[in-house]
């Protein structure tokens, strides 16, 4: 017998290392293979979820998302809509018949409209017909009405962005805010409203009578209460709410023309960050996330608070947790919220008390959890880890139970490389975490070239979910550390807020020391180092090459150097009038936060600029004069510009050319020779 057992295990464990071997390591076209799940929503008796899938087809050049339904136990999984339109934001009617779905697929109007399919299967039909579209929608209790956000005014689109011609007349500016990635412009009067569509008649009337001497206010995050009397949103009523970040929580009778009720009076983001609001099951409670005050509206930290509706002082539950939440919903019985933390390089679910006290784990680990929906005592959510892309998942207890397997079998042929908790103290004792990926084939006493890549925001952070980026660059041989330098989310308000006003400092300071401890561990060779990233990991890699000339190879994605070109040009001009002020005020804090073009003569780093020709985000403006300064100075340098892309790449080709551009740019400078021994390097 115990032959047997040992022929046995010898037999299992030949086999385990067959199926490793016949793995490959990752190709650049995988990137195209991944599906994203996402949007769970439950139905009202808890035994199906609609979620949403996106896919992308390489010879179309675009992705599509798809509906798909899933039973509670896992039994079965079904595609709902096959269309080549986008199907998103499902919902179940209250009445768990139908399946609704926002989508611009041919219909008797254009534009993004409500769609219902029957649950059973059949064609859907389209439910709105609205000039201008629909943003998002929430069902009344009784099935009998939709509440609608929306733009509304002559100014309203009525197709949508890939379809909407040039503008044939001048686009005439007088706001304060005018752009915005996408978009573009934000001319016009156009306001999103919440407006009250009969679902039986088709008949739209618009619910607040709100308005100024400046004309309507936005409303968005519009949820009805669960006795369908009341409907709560976010807005912002500040005489001045043109040059404010000051959203509040509303709520109104569910009758058109009503004039709404604030609820909340703090100066700051009240209900904000995409999370909206949630009703406690007898009503009387809101729950939503309050951000920082406004001036740190670049650096906020989302915290968990709860309101009555009949009006008082709210209470902020998570004050003292200092993490940043979202998702906020209530437990069946109305005497605990579930919410999502971000916490140190991961995101997990939690629940506390309505009444006050400690914050409960539910479900945490190295992995990032989201989107959660509830219904009948019943959680799913989405998760995913450094190695396995995100599915959907059932809560049972503090476990988690899988769903779908949209990427199994694609993670099944590739060899994936874990990412690591790294952690490490910066120049001035502060201590900070990251990620470090080891190379495909690792050795221990080996040193490699490594990619030190920076994230955006700053207030994001690197986590346990998947990165496409790292396993690329694993797989061509290189170490990749992620640093979540002070800016970042996952380790409270303080160490986010730490570099405003203050940019290119202390973030900085923390990925030197990354990049000296990954060196001091006899990992990272010195000789072979770079750095990159997108968005402000390309203001980031500005700052670095503009710092440290110990990186043989840059790579500057959507960044910028030179900010004061910048005022007025991008997004952003409520975020430098309240952290830098204006320039022509503090012209010295201005140049030398811009300290990259201004000390251009520094750089000596081979360094290549990307971006999209159309980005409002960071215009490629960003790019292109750093480019510049290092051509005039003669340091290697390339501009790769993307024609039609906004702050993110969409097109199938450029996200394959981006990638082909990564790996030969850092290939030319840190792989010319093979890695070599620890021993040789020291």
């Amino acid at each position: 017998m115990r032959r047997v057992l040992v022929l046995s295990a010898f037999l299992l464990a030949g086999a385990v290392v067959d199926a490793t071997a016949q793995r490959r390591p990752v190709a650049i076209d995988d990137q195209f293979r991944f599906q994203d799940v996402g949007s769970p929503e439950i139905s009202p008796d808890g035994e199906w979820i609609v979620y949403t899938v996106t896919t992308t087809d390489v010879a179309a050049d675009r992705r599509n998302t798809d509906l798909w339904k899933v039973k509670w136990d896992g039994s079965s999984r079904t595609q709902l809509t096959f269309s080549t339109e986008n199907e998103t934001s499902p919902k179940w009617s209250p009445d768990g018949k139908y399946i609704s779905f926002l989508s611009s697929r041919p219909g008797p109007a254009k534009g993004t409209q409500v769609w219902l399919l029957d649950r059973s299967g059949g064609e859907a039909r389209q439910l709105t017909q609205l000039k201008g579209g629909v943003s998002s929608y929430d069902w009344s209790p009784d099935g009998k009405r939709l509440a609608l956000v929306r733009r509304h005014g002559a100014d309203a689109e009525s197709e949508s962005a890939e379809e909407r011609p040039a503008p044939s007349k001048p686009i005439v500016i007088d706001s304060y805010q005018f752009k915005r990635d996408g978009p573009t412009y934000l001319p016009g009067n156009a306001r999103t409203r919440i407006s009250l569509f009969d679902v039986e008649t088709k008949h739209e009337e618009l619910l607040t009578s709100d308005s100024n001497a400046n004309g309507p206010f936005d409303e968005s995050g519009a949820v009805w209460s669960p006795d369908g009397s009341l409907i709560a949103f976010v807005s912002n009523h500040d005489d001045n709410w043109d040059r404010t970040r000051n959203n509040d929580v509303f709520v109104v009778e569910a009758k058109a023309g009503s004039r709404s009720r604030r609820l909340t009076t703090f100066v700051g983001q009240d209900g904000g960050g995409g999370d909206g609001v949630a009703w406690s099951p007898d009503g009387t409670l809101i729950a939503y996330g309050q951000g920082s005050e406004p001036k740190f509206n670049f650096h906020s930290l989302n915290r968990l608070a709860v309101v009555s509706v009949n009006g008082g002082a709210p209470r902020v539950l998570t004050e003292s947790l200092d993490r940043g939440v979202g998702g906020a919903f209530f437990s069946a019985d109305g005497r605990s919220v579930f919410f999502t933390v971000t916490d140190d390089r991961v995101v997990y679910l939690a629940k506390m008390p309505v009444a006050g006290g400690s914050v409960e784990r539910v479900v945490s680990g190295a992995r990032v959890i989201g989107q959660p929906s509830c219904a009948k005592g019943r959680i799913v959510v989405t998760s995913g880890t450094s190695t396995e892309p995100t599915e959907l998942y059932a809560v049972d207890g503090q476990r988690l139970r899988k769903l779908t397997a949209h990427n199994d079998s694609v993670v099944a042929e590739l060899q994936l490389q874990p990412a690591e908790d790294i952690a490490f103290k910066s120049k001035d004792g502060t201590e900070i975490h990251g990620l470090l990926t080891k190379p495909l084939g690792y050795v221990a006493g080996r040193r490699y070239p490594t990619l030190v890549r920076l994230h955006g925001g700053p207030t994001a952070q690197d986590a346990h979910s998947f990165a496409f980026e790292r396993q690329i660059f694993a797989a061509n041989g290189y170490a990749v550390v992620n640093v979540n330098y002070r800016g970042s989310s996952g380790r409270g308000a303080k160490f986010q807020e730490a570099i405003f006003a203050d940019w290119g400092n202390l973030e900085v300071q923390d990925v030197l020391a990354a990049t000296d401890y990954l060196v001091a561990q006899g990992i990272a060779d010195p000789a072979r180092l770079g750095v990159g990233g997108w968005s402000y990991g390309g203001v980031l890699t500005d700052y670095i090459i503009a710092s440290d000339p110990r990186f043989k190879a840059a790579i500057s994605g959507a960044g910028s150097a030179n900010h004061i070109s910048l005022y007025g040009h991008d997004q952003y001009t409520f975020l430098y009038d309240n952290e830098f002020g204006a320039p022509w005020k503090n012209i010295d804090l201005w140049i030398r936060f811009s300290y990259p073009f201004f000390k251009a003569d520094r750089i000596t780093t081979p360094t290549l600029f990307l971006g999209g020709q159309n980005d409002f985000n960071v215009p490629i403006l960003g790019g292109e004069q750093l480019y510049q300064a290092l051509k005039t100075l003669n340091v290697p340098t390339q501009l790769v510009v993307y024609p039609g892309q906004n702050h993110g790449l969409t097109k199938v080709p450029f996200l394959r050319d981006r990638i082909e551009r990564y790996l030969a740019w850092y290939g030319k400078y840190l792989q010319p020779a093979a890695t070599t021994n620890a021993a040789e390097r020291r």
